[in-house]
């Protein structure tokens, strides 16, 4: 009788242990497997940073990543492309790679894409951006912004991380990810680039 008893009591253990483990949807691993994406464990930093989700324009800034993931109402998974699981990278050219935060709802499977180049230091990554969007841009343009994210930075809210784009279903959503996430989502920013200043809780 002993044996029963423990034999059910391990049994139970089992399925409680088990009913922890979350598996992805069948939309969620058939989107995955087109994308040709597979798990991954982000970088500490990556989750510990703050992010942008306007690529040209940001108004604010928001962080860290890792609240943003825990906001989600849906079971969450982090994706990364397969040829990207290993990145490479040293302090001159640090590692930058796409990496997918999977929201698995009844409704739909989102996408949120996110550029990591939290190996970067702030003034490393703002320079990169200065960089990249005069390709796009003129200085005169692009200069209020990078003024305003070094004064950031210097608030303590710099940025490791762009909220690049939002998918649903496989399919680009075309409005921007910033305004989804104050709008749509109503996720609260951490700092108002516009009035340079923190926002209060």
């Amino acid at each position: 009788m002993k044996r029963l008893i423990s034999v059910l009591m391990g049994f139970l253990f089992l399925m409680g242990a088990a009913s922890g483990v979350w598996a992805a949807s069948a939309k969620a691993l058939a989107l995955r497997q087109a994308n040709g994406l597979v798990p991954f464990t982000p970088p500490p930093k990556f989750l510990a940073g703050n992010f942008v989700a306007d690529e040209m324009n940001p108004n604010v800034i928001f962080g860290p990543v890792q609240a943003f993931a825990a906001s989600r109402q849906c079971p969450t998974a982090w994706l990364i492309e397969a040829g990207d699981k290993h990145p490479q990278g040293n302090k001159d050219a640090p590692a930058e790679y796409t990496l997918y935060l999977e929201e698995d709802c009844p409704d739909r499977v989102a996408y949120y894409v996110f550029i990591d180049q939290s190996g970067f230091t702030p003034e490393q990554w703002i320079e990169w951006r200065f960089k990249f969007h005069g390709k796009t841009k003129t200085e005169p343009e692009y200069g209020p912004t990078k003024s305003k994210l070094e004064k950031a930075c210097t608030a303590g809210c710099g940025v490791g991380a762009e909220l690049r784009f939002i998918e649903h279903n496989g399919d680009l959503v075309t409005k921007s990810p910033e305004a989804i996430l104050l709008g749509d989502l109503h996720y609260a920013p951490i700092y108002d680039l516009n009035r340079q200043q923190k926002i209060a809780k």
